[in-house]
């Protein structure tokens, strides 16, 4: 298997990382699955995904949570407030017996949850000192839902990825599973997509929708377009692993134990990253750099 000599692109984003809990891990589950369901970078929305889940013994009140991070490519907090609202009471807050706490790490800036899920009580709400944080109780139906005052914002890493070229089906998942597996192991990271199978490209015939597929790179349409295929020979699919992190350290473990894993799979042919030479972000990961003997 080679591993190309080129660099991981990311730039620079802003997030929110929070701590869920409930009575029950199907619960949890739930809250994880729909949270996280839409990746949104690509479409100017707010992107998330699982850091980890957590025992009862790892959360402020001692109940199942889970660690799910919040993403925008932008550091106006007002848009972020908003959207972020949007995936907390239509994907969390719905669910019963749901507390939300703050997780950030030195964060640079705080967004007051009152205005946009607070008010969700409709003026009924009120806050209480709880586990030595300032909650606001919303009252629901199933009494209540409690999230912390004060989000904080991290400066973080998005869009680190690595792309691994398969020449059968099987190959894609497998590998992938495994990848993803090794990187649930890495602190301080999450994986939007998971497997992606639609890598985009900065350049666009249309504007009005955002980024779109990134052609060279498409199997399908390596025999219409010769001369400007990067399709290699014998490769049928090109799979990527997209990683946000929240610092560089943890940026360049995720890349190094998320191609470990690939190293033994059958069917890969290459590994390799998306790069837009330079015009995406300032962060280049050099996969020449990585520790993956």
């Amino acid at each position: 298997m080679e591993i190309e000599d080129t660099y991981a692109e990311a730039f620079t984003g802003t997030c929110i990382r929070i701590i869920v809990t409930a009575e029950d891990e199907r619960t949890i589950k739930k809250i994880a699955f729909d949270a996280t369901a839409t990746p949104g970078t690509v479409i100017g929305r707010v992107e998330s995904g699982v850091e980890k889940f957590l025992e009862p013994d790892q959360t402020p009140d001692k109940r199942p949570g889970v660690i799910i991070q919040f993403w925008y490519n932008t550091k106006n907090l007002e848009k972020f407030d908003k959207e972020l609202s949007f995936r907390i009471r239509q994907d969390i807050l719905v669910k019963p017996f749901v507390k939300v706490f703050d997780a950030s790490i030195n964060p640079f800036d705080y967004i007051d949850t009152t205005r946009r899920v607070g008010h969700c009580g409709d003026g009924y709400e009120w806050t209480e000192n709880l586990y030595g944080r300032t909650m606001i109780r919303v009252p629901i139906a199933v009494p209540d839902f409690y999230i912390e005052e004060k989000l904080g914002c991290m400066e973080g890493i998005m869009g680190v990825n690595f792309w691994y070229y398969c020449n059968t089906k099987k190959t894609v998942l497998e590998g992938g599973y495994k990848a993803l597996d090794a990187l649930e192991k890495v602190d301080y990271i999450c994986t939007p997509f998971d497997i992606c199978s639609a890598a985009s490209k900065i350049e666009t015939n249309y504007p009005e929708i955002g980024p779109t597929t990134n052609h060279p790179y498409c199997p399908s349409l390596k025999d219409k377009i010769p001369e400007e295929t990067k399709v290699e020979e014998n490769v049928k699919y090109i799979p990527e692993i997209v990683i946000n992190a929240l610092n560089e350290e943890s940026s360049i473990k995720a890349l190094e134990e998320g191609i470990k894993a690939l190293k033994s799979e059958e069917g890969i042919i290459k590994i390799t990253a998306g790069n837009y030479g330079g015009k995406l972000g300032k962060y280049k990961f050099y996969l020449k750099d990585l520790k993956i003997e």
